[in-house]
């Protein structure tokens, strides 16, 4: 079963259980008992939710009775029945408990046995947060709120005190699941895999210091987007991405065709250590913008048209006539270190002008992972600084997480409109490349035995 079919699988079966629950609560409350409690409720001045609210007491009612039936199950005999007498085991009264919901802290009186051989699961042992507390949470969390946030939002809004190391440890649950995701195998071959990284803050000490979140996206043989990983380090290194090339080849990566990335002194060397056939293409993007530092405001937008014949050319040798023009023009003997930019990264950028217009849009530029930096700079931007590396981590898997949670929503229901869709899906991980059709069977014609060695 695919991704895609699995996915729809378990939205079916929830959707089917949302309905059975629909139906039970119609057949036992109707609408007009439900409307004369919320009525009930309003001229007693009772709240729904939070401390003192209706719903917490009709929870805790229907935990109770619940925690009652499994002890009756438990136990094998009802409250005073005489099979009960000389069975070994007997009801041994109750214990106070408060448990956090999604609707406000509530206080249960949990049966007990007294032979302490009785565990409800309705109330687990050792249970503190029922319902999707800790969903809302992570969550929250995810969203880019700090601990103690969602701490204030909890209690404002459900009447709900958690500490903040309760909170931390409802986040830091997630952390065996990054690690597993983090050593996932991986495909052997892609495509195409872009590499980029994002600054954080991180307190060293008494200090707080910037670090570079490294992020790799593969692109495998169908144009679906997957974050290979997420890598936390001082700064951005040639050096350092080698050791994340060589991870992922232990991953499972055999062959790249081709690694878009930045300028980075050293990057291109570092990944074909790991992969020496890859093509490296530099960003253009990048290297616009690195050439752009030199340029006056005035003359920016004059020196981005004399910039556009380089990279838009149609091949290498137009693409050199354009860069002499400029060169050669008033704008480029005003600013020769913009040209010199080009001119040093001239062997990195151009392997992209050997190919056709689908494929160069694919390869030309890293916006497939610079789309998702800025989504995740929306959500740490909210942070002063993060206590610990694990943490950066933490917050970026989740934040993924949450992002592909929310694309696959979209998704779905751009599906449900049929073949006029508007838009193209943007998904991060699990969406398609746009083009990725014609730009595959352009890499089938420059690759043909190593794309047919993987079809």
């Amino acid at each position: 079963m695919t991704d895609e079919k699995a996915t729809e699988h378990v939205e079916g079966l929830a959707q089917d259980e949302r309905a059975e629950a629909r139906q039970l609560r119609r057949e036992l409350f109707d609408d007009e008992l439900v409307d004369q409690l919320l009525a009930a409720a309003d001229e007693r001045g009772v709240a729904l939710t939070g401390s003192g609210g209706f719903l917490p007491e009709m929870i805790k009612t229907v935990l109770e009775r619940g925690m009652s039936a499994e002890l009756t199950d438990h136990l094998g005999y009802a409250r005073h029945d005489p099979a009960g007498r000389g069975s070994g085991n007997s009801r041994n009264g109750t214990t106070p408990k408060t448990v956090s919901t999604e609707i406000g802290d509530i206080r249960l009186d949990q049966p007990r046995d007294r032979s302490s051989t009785f565990a409800s699961a309705l109330v687990p042992k050792g249970a503190r947060r029922l319902g999707g507390l800790e969903d809302m949470i992570i969550s929250l969390y995810a969203g880019g709120m700090t601990v103690r946030d969602i701490q204030h939002h909890l209690a404002a809004t459900l009447g709900t005190e958690l500490s903040h190391q309760t909170i931390s440890n409802v986040t830091d649950a997630v952390l065996e699941e990054v690690k597993t995701w983090q050593s996932r195998p991986l495909e052997a071959f892609y495509p195409v895999i872009y590499l980029d990284a994002l600054v954080v803050k991180v307190r060293d000490g008494a200090h707080v210091t910037n670090r570079a979140a490294h992020i790799a996206i593969g692109v495998d043989m169908d144009g679906v987007k997957h974050v290979l990983g997420i890598w936390v380090q001082a700064n951005e290194g040639a050096k350092f991405w080698a050791g994340v090339c060589a991870q992922l080849a232990n991953r499972g990566v055999k062959d790249v065709l081709i690694v878009c990335c930045d300028g980075l002194t050293g990057f291109p060397e570092a990944i074909e250590a790991t992969w020496p056939r890859a093509m490296v293409q530099t960003c253009v993007v990048h290297l616009i913008r690195a050439s752009m530092r030199f340029v006056s405001y005035a003359d920016r937008k004059a020196v981005a048209a004399m910039l556009k014949p380089i990279y838009t050319a149609a091949d290498e040798d137009a693409a050199l006539m354009a860069l002499a023009t400029f060169a050669d023009s008033n704008l480029g003997k005003k600013y020769p270190a913009a040209v010199a930019t080009w001119e040093n990264a001239w062997d990195r950028f151009i392997p992209f002008l050997a190919f056709g217009p689908a494929l160069r849009k694919v390869i030309y530029t890293t916006n497939s992972i610079e789309s998702l930096n800025y989504q995740l700079r929306k959500i740490i931007k909210n942070r002063g600084h993060f206590p610990s590396d694990d943490a950066v981590i933490k917050l970026l898997w989740l934040s993924i997480m949450n992002i592909e949670d929310k694309r696959a929503r979209e998704r779905a229901k751009q599906a449900t409109k049929g073949k006029d869709r508007k838009s193209v899906p943007r998904l991060v991980e699990g969406s398609l490349v746009t083009g990725w059709k014609a730009a595959l069977g352009e890499l089938a014609l420059v690759y043909p035995d190593r794309i047919n060695n993987y079809l």
